[in-house]
């Protein structure tokens, strides 16, 4: 069971037994309470400005209007669990990086805010769109249900968009013909597996981001057993050509030969989206990282 369908479950159990304890369960107890104090009161009139009565009467009616336990593990989080649901399924989502396919932008154990609403509401639970506020555009960085398992999350940069031939020829990109301006920088280390690779400035529409290279001539780009749409993709022997096909997306990890991508899976249905990560809130290995990335 996924986060969201049991946060749902939790909102709907909570949310009943919270209009119950309203509508009728509170009123019960203070009818009740009303009763025993007032017969409390007659039994102990005789002694009605005692201060030991006083502090027995106030137990005694703390006891009878208090919410019973099964109330309290409810109704009383019902607010809570409120106002997280509506935040995390329609403004900001948390999520945590698992793996290093988009080194250098997102390191593992970061953790990043999704933006829910850039690509329009949807709602929870059935992730159907009810308004539509934006489409992804070239060089986002999102997060989607994998297309091959939709209750695994995957992360990624969107690089072509429905209609665009986008290939990947000897490790260069291209969209619509027109190769992908690239910069060489510096290499980059990567402390996690102790190597060095090549690191390029990548833009993506107005989009500059980085991108790292192994040493050698890469990972062979070849179909996956499960492709989305086998026939939109021509693979040789120096990468892969597609044309994405309508309302999908063609997705890629900044850490180019690290990276289970759309070049052997296939394309990312516009259904899938979960919304676009724009911030690391923390990472606690390192909190120099906190802030926005592109």
């Amino acid at each position: 069971m996924n986060f969201a369908l049991l946060l749902f479950i939790l909102l709907v159990i909570s949310g009943v037994m919270w209009v119950l304890d309203v509508l009728w369960l509170k009123k019960q107890r203070l009818a009740a309470a009303a009763a025993a104090l007032a017969d409390f009161d007659a039994r102990h009139a005789a002694r009605a400005g005692d201060a030991a009565v006083a502090a027995e009467r106030d137990r005694l009616q703390d006891r009878l209007t208090r919410r019973p336990w099964y109330l309290e593990y409810t109704a009383s989080f019902f607010p809570v669990i409120l106002v997280v649901f509506v935040l995390r399924s329609f403004f900001f989502e948390p999520f945590r990086i698992p793996s290093g396919s988009m080194i250098p932008t997102l390191q593992i154990g970061d953790l990043i805010l999704v933006n829910k609403y850039q690509y329009g509401v949807r709602l929870p639970v059935i992730h159907t769109k009810i308004l539509d506020l934006g489409t992804p555009q070239r060089g986002d960085v999102m997060v989607f249900r994998f297309p091959h398992n939709p209750t695994q999350d995957y992360i990624k940069r969107v690089v072509g968009l429905p209609g665009d031939r986008v290939e990947y020829i000897n490790r260069r990109l291209i969209i619509n013909g027109e190769p992908v301006p690239l910069q060489r920088i510096e290499r980059y280390y990567d402390e996690g597996r102790v190597q060095y690779y090549d690191q390029f400035i990548e833009k993506l529409g107005a989009v500059e981001h980085r991108i790292i290279l192994n040493d050698g001539p890469g990972v062979p780009v070849v179909p996956a057993y499960q492709h989305t749409h086998p026939h939109a993709c021509t693979y040789g022997s120096e990468g892969v050509s597609c044309v994405v096909p309508p309302g999908h997306y063609f997705v890629m990890g900044d850490n180019r030969d690290n990276s289970e991508d759309s070049r052997f899976w296939g394309f990312v249905p516009e259904g899938n989206i979960v919304g676009r990560a724009f911030f690391i809130w923390m990472n606690f290995g390192n909190i120099s990282r906190i802030g926005s990335f592109h």
